[in-house]
């Protein structure tokens, strides 16, 4: 595996400020695949059996918009809107909205640095269904703006199809944002998730039942979500906490906190750095009960 290119590591003072601000710093979309092309070519050296799929794509691409219209139209593509349609969708959604295509730009890159499993960028933007649902729900979101939505919705099925992550077109993400495995992941209509959150498989962001208008949860900047937990309702969960896995969380979270069981409550110290970052599941002491 090749050296990673030290212009697209997220300084380590920047830590605790979120990607979408890093103006100054954040890779750009080119430079990003520039890196993914040069990759491919490394693969495609050590596999001839990769030659061709990197070459479909990613080398006959030449920007990170056309090459991610592609990935998303071949996987998506099915019978109801096949494979080239779709492409040419998502490449006029991302031609009117660059910033979802620095999104997911910056999204990648937030995988390569956060998952100890993706040992390059090429990695995820071929394979990881995670960061593919992801700019799947980017799309969608921009369709359901758009007043698209049955559009929209299709992407939305077809995405929980693919991908095994269902997040409803409303939902409003930010950027810097890893779904590590995504298999299971669910995010409902009217949940907020900021910068740089990390949520692992199986999480869910629902509601509590049959309640109409603001119903989900406000997920803040920074939150590492572990695996299989459920937050419900319209709650906040502060800007750095953490929630432990398999914990069911139906109150606020405070700020920088961590918060474990079911039903979840907080354990242990405040925290320092931004949990989604570290990527630090570990809990405090043996001082609460599962």
């Amino acid at each position: 595996m090749g050296a990673r290119d030290p212009s697209l590591t997220i300084p380590a003072r920047a830590v605790a400020r979120p990607l979408c601000e890093r103006d100054a710093t954040a890779p750009a979309a080119d430079a990003v695949w520039a890196t993914i092309r040069r990759e491919g070519v490394e693969a495609a050296e050590r596999d001839a059996l990769m030659a061709q799929p990197i070459t479909a794509a990613l080398l006959r691409h030449g920007t990170f918009a056309d090459g991610l219209a592609a990935r998303l139209g071949r996987k998506l593509g099915d019978a109801d809107l096949g494979v080239f349609p779709l492409t040419a969708l998502v490449a006029e959604v991302l031609a009117d909205d660059p910033a979802i295509v620095q999104a997911a730009a910056t999204d990648l890159v937030a995988v390569r640095d956060r998952d100890p499993a993706a040992a390059d960028l090429v990695s995820p933007f071929l394979f990881f269904k995670g960061y593919l649902a992801l700019q799947t729900h980017r799309v969608a979101h921009a369709l359901w703006r758009r007043d698209r939505r049955h559009l929209a919705r299709h992407l939305q099925s077809r995405g929980s199809e693919v991908f095994a992550v269902d997040i409803h077109p409303a939902a409003r993400l930010g950027c810097g944002i890893l779904l590590d495995h995504g298999t299971g992941i669910v995010i409902g209509e009217t949940a907020v998730v900021e910068d740089d959150v990390s949520i692992l498989q199986g999480v869910t962001l629902g509601g509590t039942g049959k309640e109409c208008g603001d119903r989900h949860p406000k997920i803040r900047r920074g939150v590492l979500l572990g695996v299989g937990a459920k937050v419900l309702g319209n709650i906040e969960v502060g800007e750095g906490a953490k929630v432990g896995a398999g914990s069911i969380v139906l109150d606020q979270v405070a700020p920088h906190t961590t918060v474990v069981g079911v039903p979840a409550r907080p354990v242990g110290a405040k925290l320092i750095d931004l949990p989604a970052l570290t990527m630090d599941h570990s809990l405090p002491g043996p001082d609460y009960a599962i």
